[in-house]
C-alpha cells in the first residue's frame, strides 16, 4: 500500500511528465500522436518511479515507448529542473505501456460475442470442467 508521501510524489512526477512528453511531441511537430501518463507509482524508498503510459494510436505505441526509454536520462534531467524545489532527488524512471484500456476492450468484445457467459450459461459449465 502506498503511503501519502509516495502518492504525492507520484502525482508531482505524473503532472510534470505529462507536460514534458506532450511538449516534446508538439515541439517536434509530430501529429496524430497522444501520450498520456496514466499512473506513476513510487517505491517505498523513493528511488524508482514506475510510469505507465497510454499511447494513441496503438500502432505507434512500442516505437514511441522505445524512443522514450532511450531518452530517459534527458527526461529525468528535464523533470529534475521542474521539481528541484519540491524533491531533493528525482527517482529513476521506468516506463511501461498501460494496457488496461486494451483489457477493458477485450472484455467488452467478449461480452458482445457468442462467448458471453452471462447470456450463454453453457459456457460456465464448460469452464468448470477445465
Amino acid at each position: 500500500m502506498e503511503t501519502n508521501r509516495q502518492k504525492k510524489i507520484g502525482g508531482v512526477i505524473q503532472k510534470d511528465l505529462v507536460d514534458i512528453l506532450q511538449g516534446e511531441v508538439r515541439k517536434n511537430g509530430v501529429s496524430n500522436l497522444v501520450i498520456s501518463v496514466s499512473k506513476v507509482s513510487v517505491t517505498t524508498d523513493l528511488s524508482v518511479a514506475t510510469v505507465y503510459l497510454s499511447i494513441f494510436p496503438q500502432e505507434k505505441a512500442q516505437e514511441t515507448l522505445d524512443g522514450i526509454k532511450s531518452n530517459t536520462p534527458l527526461i529525468k534531467h528535464d523533470l529534475a529542473q521542474r521539481v528541484r524545489k519540491q524533491l531533493r532527488r528525482v527517482p529513476n524512471l521506468v516506463f511501461f505501456i498501460d494496457d488496461s484500456l486494451d483489457y477493458i476492450e477485450k472484455i467488452d468484445n467478449a461480452l458482445k460475442n457468442k462467448e458471453n457467459p452471462i447470456e450463454n450459461r453453457d459456457l460456465l459449465e464448460r469452464r468448470k470442467q477445465f
